[in-house]
């Protein structure tokens, strides 16, 4: 049994496609692609398969992770080759190499976001607002959680935040935690925002560019 680590990009109309319509996607996939994916034992044997941060809906990702098994061995070149070759528009196969990180590793994710305002004015105002808001370090919001729903302080979940406007567009990169015990999603944080000060966008669009561990370093 060898472990396999499979790194790929979710762009276009496939953002819109949910985690678990995503986790049958990949199934599907593994199996045209007749990759020997190794079974679960027992009752009901299924196919070891793990998305280590799975996507919020309608969010893009330029290197995300899956964890599969195969009984046989295949080169990794091999496996994405024939991967690629089955996937869905806006899914592609971007790495396929051995696991280095452990998935409780990851602690953080960067995003790159792009908001789109009526004007130059309302997208100034914003990028300028916000980072005061980050900076000033209280941003309270609901976030649900396994217990319900809490008010709590968005900044505290914040690594890392720059704003800047361009004409209409305001673009901002972000680090935020991410994990099994705390975990900012960015449109929560882009919503609060905008709540903050009543804006209204035409257009807000989210990219995951990596995931990383405590000390920042790339998730691989």
């Amino acid at each position: 049994m060898k472990s396999v680590r499979i790194w790929f990009k979710k762009s276009g109309l496939a953002v819109y496609i949910s985690h678990l319509d995503m986790n049958r996607c990949m199934t599907r996939a593994v199996r045209r692609a007749e990759i020997p994916l190794w079974y679960t034992e027992g009752f009901n044997p299924h196919p070891y398969m793990t998305f280590l941060m799975p996507l919020p809906l309608g969010q893009a990702g330029v290197r995300e992770p899956l964890d599969i098994r195969i009984e046989e061995d295949m080169s990794f070149d091999e496996i994405k080759s024939r991967l690629n070759s089955v996937m869905p528009e806006g899914i592609e196969i971007v790495d396929v190499r051995e696991p280095f990180n452990k998935p409780n590793e990851i602690a953080a994710a960067e995003y790159e976001i792009e908001t789109e305002f009526l004007s130059d004015g309302e997208a100034e105002g914003f990028a300028a607002g916000a980072t005061a808001v980050i900076e000033g370090g209280v941003l309270n919001a609901e976030k649900r959680s396994k217990r319900g729903i809490k008010t709590v302080n968005l900044c505290e979940m914040v690594r890392s935040f720059e704003c800047i406007s361009q004409g209409n567009t305001v673009k901002t990169k972000t680090v935020l935690a991410a994990g099994n015990s705390v975990n900012l999603n960015a449109e929560l944080l882009m919503n609060a925002l905008f709540a903050e000060f009543a804006a209204e966008p035409e257009k807000n669009s989210v990219i995951r560019t990596k995931l990383l561990c405590e000390d920042l370093s790339v998730f691989d």
